[in-house]
């Protein structure tokens, strides 16, 4: 049987879209990713990359306080039991923001797969598709909110350190107690390494900026502000040998390898890791049969609107944006598919 709806990814997008679905009594199938260990290194596990975060301090409606009664009253015994406990006043951690998410989406009906769809055929309806578990499914509209993941250099140090000083949003994460008038280090060359530095030099003592050769590919603006900056140090030819830390304290500094002679290494105290080169939308599976951006983001083809080149298909979240990437502007945008879905549904006489 064909459904009506499916959603692909399971982050803000994938559950917003859900939420509004759901109440729209499209009984929409959302099929969340897979719990694979290729899943776990890459970032693309179930409930996306804000699962993946501790505290989340800019998510409207979640201001600091005791969330435990909260928790337990919304949650049962199984989502409690995969949430990290955090114990008195605190922010909303991604996990328990998450799970709150996907509880909401199930609440209305919202039916759930833990799977990864591995290929799609988006030539005619009623869309096919398969997962990696062998099920086929078929739909006659899909919103595709499988997001982005950020790049690392994929050092073992690096990965171990995630969510204990290494991050890759600034805007995210800048403004945690540990990063405060405390020395950062942020590792890229473009602009999006320039603007991280920039926005991190409101918080932190001192921003390093790591960068492999002697010039920046960041647009000329954008390097003259950072390179003008006070509080910037640029340590140029240099790259990232380790990140050093303890596991009850998080990231404490780095080691720096210098490019140029590659037997001189570097020490710096820092307090925080800033991955700055670039996210990879995950986007492979379509096989380009949607139309992307030269940054390989699905594209929007009408102003304002989540359709996609695919009469039927629409993107949510970031999977589709480049520029924002928050969690209330993908959440948004999930809102935004799921009213374009129902609309478009509406008009093919699919109720």
């Amino acid at each position: 049987m064909s459904e009506r709806l499916i959603i692909i990814g399971s982050g803000p997008a994938g559950w917003a879209a859900s939420i509004y679905a759901a109440r729209a009594n499209l009984e929409p199938l959302c099929i969340e990713g897979a719990q694979t260990q290729e899943n776990y290194v890459q970032g693309t596990l179930p409930l996306g990359q804000l699962a993946l975060t501790t505290e989340v301090e800019n998510y409207p409606g979640f201001p600091a306080g005791d969330l435990k009664g909260f928790l337990k009253t919304a949650l049962d015994e199984n989502d409690l039991a995969m949430i990290p406990s955090v114990e008195g006043m605190h922010t909303v951690t991604g996990p328990q923001l998450m799970h709150l998410m996907r509880r909401q989406a199930t609440n209305f009906g919202t039916r759930v797969i833990t799977d990864d769809v591995v290929s799609i055929d988006l030539s005619q309806r009623p869309f096919k598709m398969k997962t990696l578990g062998g099920t086929s499914h078929e739909a006659e509209c899909v919103i595709v909110a499988t997001g982005a993941r950020a790049n690392y250099l994929g050092i073992d140090s690096e990965h171990a350190y995630k969510n204990k000083g290494v991050s890759a949003c600034a805007v995210c994460d800048g403004a945690l107690p540990r990063f405060r008038n405390k020395p950062v280090v942020v590792i890229g060359g473009g602009d999006s390494a320039m603007e991280e530095s920039l926005y991190l030099t409101k918080f932190a003592s001192k921003v390093y900026i790591i960068h492999r050769r002697d010039a920046f590919r960041a647009s000329k603006i954008m390097a003259e502000r950072a390179l003008a900056n006070s509080k910037i140090e640029v340590k140029w030819n240099t790259t990232i040998d380790e990140v050093l830390g303890a596991d009850d304290e998080g990231v404490k500094g780095v080691r720096l390898r210098s490019t140029v002679d590659h037997d001189k290494t570097e020490e710096l105290e820092a307090s925080g890791y800033f991955a700055a080169i670039g996210h990879t939308p995950n986007t492979d599976f379509l096989n380009g049969q949607v139309e992307l951006t030269d940054k390989h983001y699905i594209r929007w083809v009408k102003p304002f609107r989540t359709n996609t080149s695919v009469e039927g298909v629409f993107a949510a979240g970031d999977v589709a944006d480049d520029y924002y990437r928050q969690a209330i502007t993908a959440a948004g945008s999930g809102c935004m598919a799921a009213l374009d879905a129902e609309r478009w549904l509406g008009m093919q006489g699919v109720h």
